[in-house]
Formats: structure tokens, C-alpha cells, sequence
């Protein structure tokens, strides 16, 4: 996709930004927004130009949640303006799809590791897409909110998986129980985010989370890891941890960049890894989150 219209997309010095733009509605979430989301995190998965990705807001909100302009059909597959505006979502189980759920599937399956800077207030789809983002960070005048039970919802984009196991099920049952809105600092102490920071601080903050990344590490090593270390969320027993992990340290020892890695260690010089994630990735088990069937 280009000419995007609801978020910006830019890569410099090897880092990905991902703008929410729709600053006038503190970045409500819409159908537009969703495809554009998703073709972003496909194109920062494809280009070997990008090592990390930051995903903030325009303005001061992060986003806000869905956009309601709708009124009380905002939410009604049934009402012919929203059923027409996603024909193209397709369906699961039966159902149409979450749209929430389409661009934080999306964020889970790019490969180059995601920093979330939460700028300002992200309730609803504003907060539960953030979860399978990699890193999160948020300024001091961050406010979250999983509001869905005040709306007569549940949550969506797929955080009835992400939110227990990012935070544990009993500080997720309260926040989405309650439904309330909250600052940063218990943000922070629920384990939602991992830092909280003055304004100013934040993005440069992230960026330099990803200047550390897209300097000293391997393309590959970190691609592979983190869909390793999602997947294995998911696995029965260590055994699989241990079966996956041999075959990614049997696969990388043989690699340029181990021996690069090696050599710039013991040359005490910076390392200028080879391989590409487009071109050396390695297959080793199947990738994360995997392709759902949809009817």
C-alpha cells in the first residue's frame, strides 16, 4: 500500500516509525487505519534496511480507541455501512473478523522487534494493540483503558490470549472487569509497560532502544528470537523450547554473522553483520502466529 492517509510511515538510520495520524480524534482507530497498519508492519518485515520498528501517536493521545462516529451502530455487523466498509476482512469461525485483531496479528508477525512509545491515552483498541508489540514504553500523561465491558463489549485483537500473559490473568481480570481507566505509574506496576518517562524523554527513549538494537546485533539472531521466544508461549513443555533451540544454535553457528560476531568480540571492534533477514532467514519452525484458516 502507499499513500497512506491515517498513519505516516518513515525509515531512517535503519529504524521504522509508525505514526498514528489521525490527531484531530486523538487517533481513533477505524477500518482505514487497520489495512494501513497492516501494511506497514509487511513492509517493515520485508525491507533489510529496517532493524526495529517504533510505533507512537500524532499529537497527544496514542490512540483513543475506536472511532465512534457512528453512534450506537458503531459496533453492529449488521448495519450496512460498516458490514460495506469491511467486506474485504473476511471471516473467521463464522464471524466477521475483528478488525483489532487483523492489525495486531499483523504487528505479532513482523519479524523486527516493535517498541511501542505510548504517548498519551490509548483505551480500547488503543491499549490491546500494544500488546504484541515487543517493547512498551509510555510517557508520564499516558492513560490506558481496557473500557470494553463499559461499552457492552469484550476485548478484541485477540488480548484475551496477549493480556494474561503479558500482565498475568489476575491484574487482567481487573483491569477488563472493571473496565476503568488508569495512569502510567500503575501501568507500570501491573507490568503493562516497562518504563514511564517525562514527554520529551519518550521518543528519544525508544529510538534509542532501536539505535541499540540496529547497531550491535544480528538481523537474523534477533528475527529468529523473538519468534522463538512468542512461540514458545505457547509450547507444552521446555522439551519443545530445547528442540527448537538446538536447531537454531546448530543452524546460526554456521552462519557469516556467528563468525563475524565472533571475531569483532575478540577484535574489539563493532560487528558489521552479512546475512539479511530477506535472504538467511531460516526456516526452523513454523512462523509466529501462524496462518488461521478463514472462512
Amino acid at each position: 500500500m502507499t499513500g497512506y492517509t491515517e498513519i505516516a510511515y518513515d525509515v531512517a538510520d535503519g529504524v521504522a516509525t509508525i505514526t498514528l495520524d489521525r490527531p484531530d480524534r486523538l487517533n481513533a482507530f477505524t477500518a482505514q487505519m487497520m489495512r494501513e497498519l497492516v501494511s506497514a508492519y509487511a513492509e517493515a518485515d520485508r525491507d533489510d534496511d529496517v532493524r526495529a520498528v517504533v510505533v507512537t501517536g500524532r499529537g497527544r493521545g496514542f490512540c483513543a480507541g475506536a472511532d465512534l462516529g457512528r453512534g450506537g451502530s458503531t459496533f453492529d455487523a449488521d448495519d450496512p455501512e460498516r458490514a460495506a466498509e469491511r467486506a474485504d476482512f473476511g471471516t473467521i469461525g463464522g464471524a466477521p473478523r475483528d478488525g483489532g485483531g487483523i492489525a495486531s496479528l499483523a504487528s505479532a508477525a513482523c519479524r523486527k522487534p516493535v517498541i511501542a512509545a505510548i504517548n498519551g491515552p490509548a483505551v480500547g483498541i488503543g491499549a490491546t494493540m500494544t500488546l504484541p508489540m515487543d517493547i512498551r514504553i509510555c510517557s508520564e500523561t499516558a492513560r490506558f483503558g481496557f473500557v470494553f465491558a463499559r461499552r457492552g463489549l469484550v476485548p478484541e485483537a485477540a488480548s484475551s490470549w496477549f493480556l494474561p500473559r503479558v500482565v498475568g490473568i489476575s491484574q487482567a481480570m481487573e483491569w477488563v472487569a472493571t473496565g476503568r481507566v488508569f495512569d502510567a505509574p500503575e501501568a507500570l506496576a501491573g507490568r503493562l509497560v516497562s518504563k514511564v518517562l517525562p514527554p520529551d524523554e519518550l521518543l528519544p527513549y525508544a529510538y534509542g532502544l532501536a539505535r541499540e538494537i540496529a547497531d550491535n546485533t544480528s538481523a537474523v539472531s534477533v528475527a529468529l528470537s523473538k519468534q522463538m521466544l512468542w512461540s514458545m508461549l505457547g509450547a507444552d513443555s521446555p522439551w519443545e523450547a530445547h528442540r527448537v533451540d538446538s536447531a537454531a544454535i546448530a543452524h546460526l553457528g554456521r552462519s557469516a554473522d556467528a563468525r563475524e560476531g565472533v571475531r569483532s568480540f575478540l577484535e574489539k571492534r563493532p560487528p558489521a553483520y552479512p546475512d539479511t533477514v530477506s535472504k538467511d532467514y531460516p526456516e526452523l519452525l513454523d512462523r509466529w502466529p501462524g496462518e488461521q484458516p478463514v472462512s
